[in-house]
This record gives structure tokens, C-alpha cells and sequence, in this order.
């Protein structure tokens, strides 16, 4: 490209000596070419760049972008109803498996399971026999957790015992790794002694029991079991948001559902976990040349996503761009993209859809979910003006170097033969001059040869040779400026005495001037010098 450039510079740096002079001399064939044809190569590139600009090739890379953003938002949002939606049936499954285990072996305790609360004594038993149904039921699902809790504790006597609550609480510390010989599984929840028993190993941050003092996903299910008694339990589980238990730190979503007996009693939730290690790791998306892409899996409040109760996977942590703000504002952009700003220094584009998590008729079916596509709107602006400037950077190369070479083939075929044709008319033997096979120019030459030889034997026969007239053109170089002016009326056919009145002189100046012409022309008469000067002219010899 350099190289190219150089090339151009240097052959226009003639032309723009030859510019300056153009204001006196006249503007040069070669010059006159190379304006016309840098005016029609302009035109045609302007031209070029207005249909691009109409057909939206510049903002191609924006079209693309939003294509890539539809087809990679179908697929992570498919994936992730593919997924909840399967959790949420299993959930289902479970809280019916356990509703009726438990309330057998409530039944042959002599209580019904609504009682446990008044029966502390039983619950390490009855949880107990429930944990082989949590690990197959874990083992079975993609999850990284699952989960039942009593509605009981075993210390009624506890200051808090309101909100402690009796349970177990099973974690797959690689779900994402299929390995069903040795799974990493480990009791966060529960007594020690079935940890013993099972060989599980406790959790770096085990309680016996849960703390449901702030838990939506305890509290919101049963809350709506006794406000819809007989509803089925497909119409009652729940998705909490983004979430960390009391004591831990890793992010969670529960899918919860009530634990009912056969009499309608609610005594308790089961359900199933997916840490954000999990859904991180099932997400992630195609970055292309993205590397900041990520999506999130988010309630939508209005126009807000509040980060702190979304999942995000990808590239980027969006959690952590601001440390002040943890929301998104969601509003759309032109086009099909919408921007998500953070703060005034962190905004994205992207796109988000809708997606389902509850059945039409749920009791929390009036929860707006979304899973949401986006980068960093400086990864687009940078992305759409690289594919800009590589697109006009090839249009311009593209025009340098069609420039030198129609400059280059102009040169040889049309300015190099009527450069050389001028060369050749101005030669004094025409008839031995070569052909520049431009047959205008050659009958030109022609012609002017042919002429020649006419007026040569004009000459001839007026005893005068071309010798003679190219010795009396040289002479005429010798004249001094108010010589030259006589001389130039005389060639016209003027008298001495015309002349005089012309110029404002007096007949003995004139007479003066012309006896220095003939001396210096070496002539004797008037007749004379119009004779010789009308040859020259006939020839196309210029007389300065």
C-alpha cells in the first residue's frame, strides 16, 4: 500500500509543477489527461460509495451483528427452557414422591406429617429415609442440588426456632462432569449421621438446619398452596431469582414445590438447585468476535434488571463493571438492538426475549423472566467500524490502482503516439519519420510531409531552398523587440509608411530599423521578407 501511494505521488508530483505553469503556458495535454481521468475516477468512486450507502453495505456489520444476536438468543434461550423446564417437572415429580413417603411414615408413626413440628424426636429418622430418593433424584437430573424441608424444627427451644427448619440438602460439586462412578457429592444440609452413613462428606459451610428467615423459595410455594387448596402442584412450584443461602456464598436458583399430604396439610418444599457454576458452564455462548458476549437469565421489573438476581455466563462480568450500580437499564436503540446501560461509563447492546418458566394458569405465571444476549457497546463499534475501514480501505486501493494503471495505459496509448506525433511534425524530414500507428496522427504526418514537399518545391522554383529559410527563421532570433515589431508588419504586407503611422514613428526610424532587418536577415527588399515569412507559415514553421 506505502509503495502504491509513493508510486502515485511521484508520478503527480510533475503534473503539479506543470499546474503552476498552467495559468500562462496552458495546461498540458499530459496534465488535461490526468485531470479527466482522476474527475471520472472520483465521480465513479462517489458514486460507488452513495449506491453502497443506499444499499447499507456500510452498516452490514450492524445487520450481521443483530443476526448473530438472534440466531445465538434462540439458541441459549431453547437451552435454557429446555433445562428449567425439565427441573421444573422433576420438581414436581419429587415433591409428589415425597409427599407420599413421608406421610407413610408419618402414618406409621402414628402422626400425620403436618404434626412433625410437635414430634422432633422423629425427624432425623423420617429425613433419613429420604436419602436415597434426593441422590437418585439427583443423579437423574442436571442439577447441582437438591433439597427437602420440614416444616419443623429439632430445637423448638431455639430463639429462632421459627425460622429453622428440619431438612436435607444434597450437592453435586460437578454437574457438569459425567461421572457416574465417583460423582462429588456433599451434604450442606442435614443431620451428620446420615452423612456418616452415606459416606457424604459436609459441606465447608454445613448447618443442620435451614435458616428460612429470608427464603422466597420456602415460603412463596406454601403461601400458595394454602391460598389455592386442590390447585395440582404443576400450578404452584417456583423459581426464586439469583440468590445466596444464609452462611454461603455461592449464587443459586431453587425450583421449589410444597410437600402436601392426602388430607391438603402443607408440611414442607422440595425442589432442585442450579448454581451459577452450573449455569455458567450449560450457557455459555458462541463469542464469535465478541469476546465480551455473555447472556443473563433475569426477572424484569418494568425497565430493570436488577443484576444481583440475574445468572450471567459469558465473557464478561457485567456484576463487576460498576461497583456502584448493580441494574440495568433496558430501552431500545434503533434498529432491532436494545442498550442496557449500567452507568454513564458501561453500556451494552444486545437483545433479549421472553421465556416461560411457569405454565399459563401458575399462580406465579404473572412473573416476567428474560434471557437477554449482549457485549459491551464498544465491542460493536469497534467490530462494525473494523469491517467498515477494511471495506473502504480495499474501495481505495482498489481506485489507486485502477488510477495508475488507466493512467499508465492512457499514457501509452493515447499521450506517448501524440507526444511522439508532435516530436515528429516539429522535425524538419518528415518523409523519413516513423509511423506511431495512430492512423489520424500518421495521415496527419502525411499530410504535413506531402505539404512540404509542395512548399519545398515551391521554394524551389522561386530559387529558394529550405536551407535558406531555416538560416533566415535562426536570423530573425537575432532582431531586437522594436525590430521584431517592423519585421512582424512587414510579414503582414504592411509599407514602410504604414508601418510608421502604425507604430507612431517617423519614416526615418522605420527606414533606420529596416535597413538593420536586412542586414541582419540578410534580404534586400520587403518583398522579400513577406515572401520567406509566408513559406515558413505554409509549412508550419512559428515565426517568433
Amino acid at each position: 500500500m506505502k509503495e502504491v501511494l509513493s508510486r502515485l505521488k511521484k508520478m503527480a508530483e510533475p503534473a503539479r509543477h506543470r499546474f503552476q505553469q498552467a495559468g500562462e503556458e496552458g495546461i498540458p495535454l499530459r496534465l488535461r489527461f490526468f485531470l479527466f481521468l482522476a474527475v471520472l475516477v472520483l465521480t465513479i468512486f462517489l458514486g460507488f460509495i452513495a449506491i453502497l450507502l443506499l444499499a447499507g453495505t456500510f452498516t452490514a456489520g450492524l445487520s450481521e451483528t443483530e443476526r448473530f444476536f438472534e440466531n445465538e438468543l434462540a439458541r441459549i434461550s431453547d437451552e435454557i427452557s429446555e433445562q428449567y423446564g425439565q427441573l421444573s417437572l422433576q420438581t414436581v415429580e419429587l415433591a409428589e414422591k415425597l409427599s407420599r413417603d413421608i406421610e407413610q411414615q408419618s402414618s406409621s408413626m402414628g402422626i400425620f406429617p403436618s404434626q412433625l413440628g410437635e414430634h422432633p424426636y422423629m425427624l432425623e429418622e423420617i429425613i433419613a429415609a429420604e436419602c436415597d430418593e434426593l441422590l437418585l433424584a439427583l443423579q437423574l437430573a442436571k442439577s447441582s442440588g437438591v433439597f427437602f424441608i420440614l416444616d419443623a424444627t429439632i430445637n423448638p427451644a431455639l430463639v429462632n426456632a421459627a425460622n429453622s427448619k428440619a431438612g436435607l440438602y444434597i450437592k453435586n460439586m460437578e454437574p457438569n462432569v459425567i461421572s457416574a462412578t465417583s460423582p462429588n457429592i456433599i451434604m450442606l444440609r442435614g443431620f451428620p449421621a446420615i452423612s456418616r452413613k452415606k459416606s457424604l462428606p459436609l459441606h465447608a459451610q454445613w448447618q443442620l438446619e435451614f435458616d428460612v428467615s429470608d427464603a422466597p423459595y420456602y415460603h412463596r410455594p406454601m403461601e400458595a398452596a394454602r391460598a389455592n387448596p386442590g390447585l395440582p402442584l404443576s400450578r404452584l412450584y417456583f423459581w426464586s431469582a439469583a440468590l445466596r443461602l444464609p452462611d454461603t456464598s455461592e449464587e443459586i436458583m431453587l425450583c421449589s414445590a410444597p410437600l402436601i399430604d392426602s388430607k391438603g396439610h402443607i408440611f414442607g418444599v422440595c425442589g432442585f438447585e442450579i448454581s451459577a457454576m452450573l449455569f455458567k458452564l450449560s450457557h455459555s455462548m458462541d463469542s464469535g468476535s465478541y469476546k465480551h458476549l455473555f447472556c443473563l437469565l433475569s426477572p424484569l421489573a418494568g425497565d430493570t434488571i436488577e443484576l444481583e438476581h440475574s445468572f450471567i455466563a459469558g465473557g464478561y462480568a457485567a456484576r463487576i463493571a460498576s461497583a456502584e450500580v448493580n441494574r440495568l437499564q433496558v430501552s431500545k436503540q434503533r434498529r432491532h438492538l436494545y442498550s442496557y446501560r449500567q452507568d454513564k461509563d458501561h453500556k451494552f447492546l444486545g437483545l433479549h426475549t421472553d421465556i416461560q418458566l411457569y405454565p399459563r394458569d401458575s399462580v406465579f405465571a404473572d412473573q416476567r423472566w428474560i434471557v437477554t444476549a449482549m457485549v459491551p457497546e464498544a465491542d460493536i463499534l469497534v467490530s462494525v467500524t473494523r469491517l467498515n475501514i477494511i471495506l473502504f480501505s480495499s474501495l481505495t486501493l482498489l481506485v489507486i490502482i485502477g488510477v495508475i494503471v488507466s493512467f499508465n495505459l492512457g499514457n501509452r496509448l493515447f499521450i506517448k503516439p501524440i507526444s511522439q506525433g508532435f516530436n515528429i511534425i516539429k522535425s524538419s524530414d518528415l518523409d523519413a519519420a516513423p509511423k506511431v500507428k495512430v492512423p489520424e496522427i500518421d495521415a496527419l504526418i502525411d499530410h504535413l510531409a506531402l505539404r512540404n514537399r509542395e512548399l519545398a518545391e515551391r521554394a524551389r522554383q522561386e530559387n529558394l531552398s529550405l536551407d535558406t529559410l531555416n538560416r533566415f527563421l535562426e536570423k530573425t532570433r537575432e532582431l531586437t523587440p522594436a525590430e521584431r515589431e517592423v519585421f512582424k508588419l512587414y510579414g503582414e504586407g504592411l509599407t514602410a509608411k504604414e508601418i510608421a503611422a502604425r507604430l507612431y514613428l517617423s519614416i526615418n526610424t522605420i527606414k533606420t530599423h529596416s535597413k538593420r532587418i536586412y542586414s541582419k536577415l540578410e534580404v534586400s527588399s520587403r518583398e522579400e521578407i513577406i515572401l520567406y515569412t509566408t513559406l515558413l507559415r505554409e509549412m508550419g514553421k512559428e515565426i517568433n
